[in-house]
């Protein structure tokens, strides 16, 4: 059931590797999966979700018992949430690409036990975003969930909700579903017993406009760049990455690129409501189902300007794409290893794209 519910180039996500995709399913595991799954939760969680998932053991780490937080999490927040961690929380990455202790497998492993542990199935969330008056968001929030998660979002009783990386790796719909449904097991109560849904929108909308920072007093629309905006720093000197497998890019020499003015393309390979979501400064969204490539080539330098795609999960549509521009004959592309999953996660800036609220 869960394979209908989210897009296959997610799922094959932390299991793409070069040249090669491997989908493993995060579902059913045997005895001996499980035991191994439950040794490394009491490895590497336990200590702050508590030995029975309870969760608040320490570092106010949330419950992992909650059939809510569960069912929306699943798979796609899990994974992330674990392999990336939450930057500017006691959470950390424990995927072994930016240097923690689990393979690709053996979290999704985890993430598979930890579902059947809950006992439910995963259901389908929009990806749109929820449009509310965030006005009136911030003053509710003020009102009923700064006592728990902060004045701030710097997170109390509960966690830190107003953590960037946490607001930019989640959805509109996720969010909303915790506010209305609650957590269960938890002190988080249900919301739609208590806010009307416009309240529940005007709170979403709120948090989303925090997701470049709890200071934003407006967030900024933004549109597509035009084709004359493509190049990034037209007039500077191209970067020379030194490319993973002839390949890939790593976040931190994108950066120093990036901080360094050097020329580039930046392509954003996801559905166009993600790139509204947030994106990296400067991309040009192309969805990996873009079929007009011959155009898009057409579009694009080629004086050996390098182009780099990314996507979320962290690489596949970003290598689809970027094999259409090599069968082109674009030789300097690149694709972003970590993703921008994993951009955000180690820290690294990102543009807030659109956010449907209502602001002053």
């Amino acid at each position: 059931m869960w394979k209908q519910l989210i897009h296959p180039i997610i799922l094959c996500g932390l299991l793409f590797t070069a040249g090669q995709a491997v989908c493993a399913e995060p579902g059913d595991l045997t005895a001996d999966e499980s035991a191994a799954a439950a040794a490394d939760y009491k490895k590497y969680c336990a200590l702050c979700h508590g030995d029975d998932r309870q969760g608040y053991a320490n570092d106010d780490a949330p419950s992992l018992r909650s059939k809510s937080l569960i069912r929306t999490g699943f798979p796609f927040h899990l994974l992330f949430a674990i392999a990336y961690g939450r930057r500017g929380t006691p959470m950390g990455g424990y995927f072994e690409e930016i240097g923690g202790p689990m393979k690709r497998e053996e979290i999704y492993r985890l993430i598979s036990w930890l579902r059947e542990q809950v006992g439910v199935e995963p259901i389908e969330l929009s990806l749109e975003p929820v449009i509310g008056d965030a006005k009136a968001g911030e003053a509710i929030y003020a009102d009923q969930c700064a006592v728990c998660h902060g004045e701030n979002g710097e997170g109390e009783i509960g966690p830190a909700i107003g953590n960037p990386a946490t607001l930019a790796l989640t959805t509109d719909a996720f969010l909303r579903y915790a506010i209305e449904n609650g957590r269960d097991g938890t002190d988080m109560p249900a919301f739609g017993e208590i806010l009307s849904a416009a309240e529940i929108d005007a709170v979403t909308a709120f948090l989303r406009s925090r997701s470049t920072g709890w200071s934003v007093k407006k967030p900024v629309l933004r549109t597509p760049p035009t084709v004359d905006q493509y190049v990034i720093n037209p007039g500077s000197p191209a970067p020379e990455f030194d490319l993973q497998d002839g390949l890939y890019v790593k976040s931190e020499d994108l950066n120093r690129a990036l901080q360094e003015k050097r020329r580039m393309v930046l392509l954003d390979t996801r559905v166009m409501s993600m790139w509204q979501m947030a994106n990296i400064e400067g991309s040009v969204p192309v969805p990996y189902y873009f079929d007009e490539f011959e155009r898009l080539a057409g579009d694009l330098p080629t004086d050996g300007t390098w182009i780099v795609t990314y996507c979320e999960c962290p690489r596949a549509s970003a290598e689809y794409v970027n094999k259409q521009l090599r069968e082109k004959g674009f030789e300097n592309t690149a694709v972003l290893w970590e993703g921008i999953q994993g951009w955000i996660s180690l820290g690294f800036p990102i543009s807030l794209g659109q956010v449907s609220a209502q602001n002053d």
